[in-house]
Parts: C-alpha cells; structure tokens; sequence
C-alpha cells in the first residue's frame, strides 16, 4: 500500500479492528488482503465501501456478527455458522471476503449443502426463455408460439385454461364409459342405447385426435413430440378406435375382425394413460414424475435391496419351509420363486395371508424378514421424499409465476 498509516482500522458494520499494515498484506481473507496492492484511493473504493484517509480507517458495510465469527476462523481455522443466522446469509459473508463452503467444519458444510438443495430452483430449457422472445420474432411465428403454450402449457393464459378444462372433462367421461364398459350389465344397457354409446366415443376420441393434430403441427420439433412417451400413448389409445372401424367397414364382422378383436381391446385399454395426461393440471402429479426422473437412481438402489433380499430369504425360506423336510412342511414354499411371493409381501408389511411358515424356524425367519424390509425400504425412500418436498416447492413456485402473468393478462 503506497499511501495511509502504518495502522490499518477496518471497520465491518460499525465493529472497528486495527491491524499493522503488514498483515493486512498476508491476512487470510482475500477481500482484506487486496488493499495492501491498492495504488490509489480510487482502487480502495472498488474492494471496500468507503475510506476515511485522515485516520486510514476501511468502512465495510457488511454484518458485523458474522465476520466476529470469520474472524475466530482466522485466529483459530475452524469457522462454523453464527446461531439463529440464515446460512445461505452467512455463505454470502464468506464469499465476500474470499472464503469457501470448503473452509467450513464439516457439521456445518452438511447444513449448507441441505438449505441449498432446498433452495435450488428447477428451471426447464422452456421456462428459461424469456417472454421477449414473442415480441421479437415475425407474426406467423409468434401466433405459433402462442398455439404451442396454449396447447403445452395449461397456466400460460387464460384461453389455455379453459382448453385444459375442457381437456379434462372429455378424459373424466372417457375413464367413465371405460370402467363402465367393463361392468355384466354393460351389454344389455349398450343393445338399448347403442347410438347414445357411440356417439359419446366418438365425440370423445374428435376431441382427443384434433387435439393430438394441432399439438404436433405447433411443435417446434416434430421428431421430438413423437418420441415423448405421453404423445405415444395418446396415438396408441385412439388408433383401435379408428383401426376397429376401419376393419368393420371393410371386413364387416367376420372372423378376421374377431381375430384381431383382443388386440383392439388390449389397446383400447391403454385409454386409462390418459390419466396422466391430468398431471398437466395438477401440481401433486406434476412433482410426482419429477421426483421420479430425478431418484431413478434412488430407484434402481431400491429395487437392488428388494432384490437381493429377494434371493436371500427366498432361498432360506424355501430351505427351512420344505426343503430339509421337516414336519410338519409347507407345500406352499416348494420352490424358491413361490417363496419370493411370500418374501415380497413380507417385506413390504402387506402380508396377504395366502402362505406363511408354520415351521419354527421359518417364523424366524419370516420375523427377521419384516425387520429387514422395514430397514432396507426405509434407506432409500428418505431421499426419494426429500426430493419430492423439493420438486414440490420448485413447482409451486412457478405455478405462482404463471399465475401472476395470468393475473396481468387479465388486468391488461
């Protein structure tokens, strides 16, 4: 430093410290240490908030608790979180002054790491792009643009809205007429309103292929929108509709329309995945899939425990159930896949009372089998519930976003 005392008083939020100049040179905090390269007041300016130069003194007007406790870090290299303080807060202190989330005692680091997890925002690639975009683009384009978000995104406007409201309505009455379809008194009441019937799958199956049209012509990649699995579904779940009627108008009904008849009715049943198409809608769905795009590998760790405990006391019980032939034995654990059955319902606390051991070790097994699944299931569902609580709030939060453009909208 080519100017100023010998003493060098930084004051941090009206808490003043005196230092030799020749610390200040080597002091551990970076922000500190740059003033002692500082050639003139103008570069002082730009590391501190303002500099008094009759009595050398550094205003920072930063919290002054939290840099006692940096401070501590400094004379004893062990820096911790100040009580009752926001840690994303005080993690902000520390970058200021040149510190890292390294720099923290590991207690404190696990902290860090969860209340920034919590806070972390997912944002998609679609969610990034600014709302600008429209105001730059030519007029076909953006009247495209407002046909995709109005189709895609059912909280981008009001006219979105009320087609997704529409949209559920005509799902709502499919599933009905669908569970209805598969009730003994279905036959008889068809024969008497065969017209009725038809007309409503009709109309239902218009709505959901003129929907699944526009949808495909606004896309921005079509090849995209065919490889997206609930796009799949919808083209599964109308083509037996029109695949059944162009058979009966060509063939009528003969044996080939019978043939192919378990077909069609497998496919027709894969109407029910229109469910999903209600997550669009609603926020607890909605988190659901995310949460589950994002723990597969929680998942896969889940299943791998369920399996491999599986195998274990499948063996085991098969062995202690019939295998040494004891008396009395069980008929029902006479190979290791049926013993996995009972294994699978044990685990999970289901316990269907189809089979149980009646052998004494085989109930001891059978206890040790409970508290294991207990054990093994419990391990990873706790980050898989973690991250949907965080999945949820991240949803939330832009279900707020797009309603306070909605609420704009409407004002406007």
């Amino acid at each position: 430093m080519k100017f100023g005392k010998s003493i060098c008083i930084l004051n941090v939020g009206g808490t003043k410290y005196a230092f030799p100049r020749d610390v200040i040179k080597d002091f551990p905090l970076q922000r500190v240490s740059r003033l002692h390269s500082c050639a003139s007041e103008k570069e002082v300016l730009e590391v501190c908030d303002d500099y008094d130069r009759e009595s050398n003194e550094f205003f920072f007007d930063r919290h002054s608790e939290a840099f006692v406790f940096i401070m501590l870090y400094v004379k004893s290299g062990k820096l911790r979180f100040v009580p009752r303080m926001c840690e994303l807060s005080f993690y902000n202190e520390m970058v200021y002054w040149g510190l890292e989330s390294s720099h923290l005692e590991y207690c404190c680091q696990r902290r860090l790491d969860d209340r920034m997890s919590d806070s972390f925002t997912y944002f998609s690639e679609e969610d990034i792009k600014p709302e600008e975009d429209l105001e730059t683009v030519g007029g076909g384009a953006r009247w495209l643009e407002r046909m995709r978000r109005t189709f895609e995104e059912p909280m981008s406007s009001v006219a979105a809205q009320i087609l997704a409201s529409v949209s559920v309505i005509f799902v709502i009455v499919s599933m009905v007429i669908l569970c209805a379809s598969t009730l003994p008194d279905w036959d008889s009441a068809k024969n008497n309103s065969v017209a009725e019937h038809r007309i409503i799958e009709a109309v239902c199956i218009g709505w959901f292929t003129a929907e699944c049209i526009v949808r495909f012509l606004v896309s921005r990649d079509k090849c995209e929108f065919l490889r997206r699995p609930l796009n799949v579904i919808d083209l599964l779940a109308i083509a037996p509709y029109y695949a059944s009627a162009l058979a009966a108008a060509v063939t009528g009904e003969s044996s080939q329309l019978q043939r192919a008849g378990v077909t069609l009715r497998a496919l027709r049943m894969m109407r029910i995945f229109w469910l999903i198409k209600l997550a669009r809608h609603f926020l607890g769905l909605q988190s659901l899939g995310l949460t589950l795009r994002r723990c597969y590998r929680e998942m896969v760790m889940l299943l791998v425990f369920v399996g491999v405990a599986m195998a274990i006391f499948g063996a085991l019980a098969q062995l202690l159930e019939h295998g040494l032939d004891l008396v009395p034995s069980s008929e029902d654990y006479a190979s290791i896949p049926a013993a996995c059955w009972w294994v699978i319902i044990s685990m999970t606390t289901v316990g269907y009372g189809d089979m149980y051991p009646i052998t004494m070790p085989g109930r001891m097994l059978g206890g040790l089998c409970v508290v294991s699944g207990i054990v093994l299931l419990a391990l990873p569902i706790t980050f898989i519930y973690h991250s949907f609580v965080q999945c949820y709030h991240e949803l939330r939060l832009r279900s707020a976003r797009y309603h306070r453009s909605l609420s704009t909208e409407f004002l406007n």
